[in-house]
């Protein structure tokens, strides 16, 4: 779980992302805080929905939480659902509640439809791209920039999965492994980047220990050739 302070400044939209798969939360991080996005998000990722709950003050009498502009939200997560989070959300002020996004890996119609009637803003099938990122950001609550595209709705996201259980079935087990290896690469990707940052100092580190490894040999060629009496000659 990487919770961090739903603090953030002035602009900048605050998601709480919800998802128990940990190269899911990464890839999520990675979209919504690349340099490349439109706007800015402060990403605060918990690996369950009852920390989710936790987070928002959903389980506690007062109902103090740390305020949030949105939660993008895993459909299906053990113990308890993207689904049931959706409807503590909704249900916790109906005055305004907080816009949630649903995400999955399965293109299924009767799911899509059971959110969207539960009060989702939107459901985007995973594995997330780049193009997702804005249709995120129009569904905070946050002040949207100038010119930026009203929130899509799902059906427009996503063809209709094939005919037939196993065909179904099938397509979202394929969907979801390519997803699974997309977030990977993607993760490794941004690894190998960071690690080129800090590739100079470590060949400076190489090269410093070799010298002092060398100083060392002539050192002690040295004192052996002092420790003879002077009459050997220091042969490098």
């Amino acid at each position: 779980m990487e919770v961090g302070r739903a603090e953030a400044a002035e602009g900048v939209t605050r998601v709480l992302v919800v998802d128990d798969s940990p190269v899911d939360r990464r890839v999520a991080q990675l979209l919504l805080s690349s340099s490349s996005c439109a706007s800015s998000f402060h990403v605060i990722a918990v690996d369950s929905a009852k920390k989710a709950m936790e987070f928002l003050g959903l389980n506690l009498k007062d109902g103090k939480g740390q305020a949030v502009d949105m939660v993008l939200t895993d459909y299906s997560m053990p113990d308890m659902t993207g689904y049931e989070l959706l409807k503590a959300i909704k249900a916790m002020n109906l005055l305004k509640p907080i816009p949630v996004v649903v995400m999955s890996s399965e293109n299924e119609p009767q799911r899509i439809s059971r959110c969207l009637n539960a009060g989702a803003e939107d459901f985007i099938v995973k594995p997330l791209q780049s193009k997702d990122v804005q249709r995120i950001r129009s569904c905070s609550t946050a002040r949207p920039n100038k010119g930026s595209a009203p929130c899509e709705a799902a059906t427009k996201r996503t063809p209709p999965p094939p005919s037939g259980h196993h065909a179904a079935g099938g397509a979202a087990s394929a969907s979801g492994r390519r997803g699974h290896f997309a977030g990977v690469a993607m993760i490794l990707h941004s690894s190998s980047a960071e690690l080129s940052q800090y590739f100079p100092l470590l060949v400076k580190l190489v090269l410093l220990a070799y010298a002092v490894l060398c100083l060392g040999e002539i050192l002690h060629r040295w004192s052996s050739g002092g420790g003879g009496g002077g009459g050997r000659s220091l042969s490098l």
